[in-house]
């Protein structure tokens, strides 16, 4: 045998068994396999099989497709001497990973010149190459996109903004997250708070106009739900007050002959959140001690289960006659 001659290796012990998937294999597998080093090193030479990361090999000729140079980084962020861990070891993250979750804003997979991995903190990994390492103490639950692990779509988006100096690019990814109905502002919030992104001016203005955005899709939910789920109308958007008194908080819906209250919790998880929790909590409390019920939702209740929120809201209508009645209040437009 000289080293022209075709080898074709048993199969290899990969985690999928498509075509595909037998287009790649890491140095451990083939090893595995029984295929030497030496043979490996002959196979790697014009027109045979190449090295497209440090110990991952492609075992065709010709360039990588996109789903090679993905599988690809995936086998290098996998490769043995990792530190065990309990939740996923590797997935796709940042740009590729948006691109996976079909956001029009992401650029396709042939124009990426650097694929995100998402691995655990305790990873002795470096970036290589067109892959780029990045590391989270507790790293979320991938989904399952064309056979791929891939980072939800809030921690991609953070990873995407982390390698982005482009105020517009990073404004059009926001956008999308929210307005695609692909997650609710508050979890891209947490996930760039996380990564300590929120200091960067041109995220900050990406998340005022974020957050504002968020809030009328949230609006317009609650809109829906009353209409759909056949709810009395209530007064929107009101604050109320004590008769001649002090002013006690603005709420989204209000049902003045129930004394039901709805508030939406479209807060997000910034650097002051404890002192907006805590003013939250004592609106809601003084409210509850006049006997006005207040029921809180949130964006993605309202999103996931708007039946289940419409049955809350009802069931608070309905339980207005057994309730002492509640203290008179103003209502005025906000």
């Amino acid at each position: 045998m000289n080293h022209n001659t075709p080898i074709t290796p048993r199969p290899l012990p990969l985690s999928s068994r498509t075509a595909q998937a037998q287009r790649l294999a890491s140095a451990d597998q083939l090893r595995a396999q029984g295929v030497p080093a030496a043979e490996v090193a002959a196979r790697c030479r014009p027109g045979g099989w190449q090295q497209l990361l440090p110990g991952v090999f492609l075992l065709h000729p010709g360039p990588p497709t996109s789903e090679d140079r993905l599988r690809a980084a995936l086998l290098y962020a996998r490769r043995t001497g990792a530190v065990p861990t309990q939740g996923p070891d590797a997935m796709i993250t940042g740009l590729a990973a948006l691109t996976l979750h079909r956001f029009s804003s992401a650029p396709p997979l042939t124009a990426l010149e650097r694929i995100d991995v998402l691995v655990p903190r305790t990873r002795r990994l470096r970036s290589t190459g067109w892959v780029r390492v990045v590391r989270a103490p507790e790293p979320p639950e991938p989904v399952e996109l064309t056979g791929l692990p891939v980072a939800p779509v809030a921690r991609a988006v953070a990873d995407a903004v982390s390698g982005l100096s482009d105020a517009e690019t990073a404004r059009r990814l926001l956008t999308e997250a929210v307005r695609g109905g692909h997650c609710e502002p508050g979890a891209v919030v947490r996930e760039l708070s996380r990564a300590r992104l929120l200091s960067r001016p041109h995220v900050v203005d990406a998340v005022d106009s974020l957050l504002a955005e968020g809030r009328s899709l949230s609006e317009q939910r609650l809109y829906e739900m009353v209409r759909e789920f056949a709810l009395p109308d209530p007064l929107w958007n009101v604050d109320l007050r004590l008769p001649g008194g002090p002013h006690l908080g603005g709420v989204d819906a209000y049902w003045p002959d129930q004394a039901v209250a709805v508030e939406l919790d479209t807060r997000a998880p910034r650097q002051d959140d404890d002192e907006l929790w805590t003013e939250y909590t004592r609106k809601r409390e003084h409210l509850e001690r006049l006997g006005i019920t207040v029921v809180h939702l949130t964006p993605r209740k309202l999103r996931e289960a708007m039946d289940q929120q419409a049955t809350v809201v009802r069931t608070a209508l309905m339980a207005a006659p057994d309730r002492h009645p509640a203290a008179y209040v103003v209502v005025l437009p906000r």
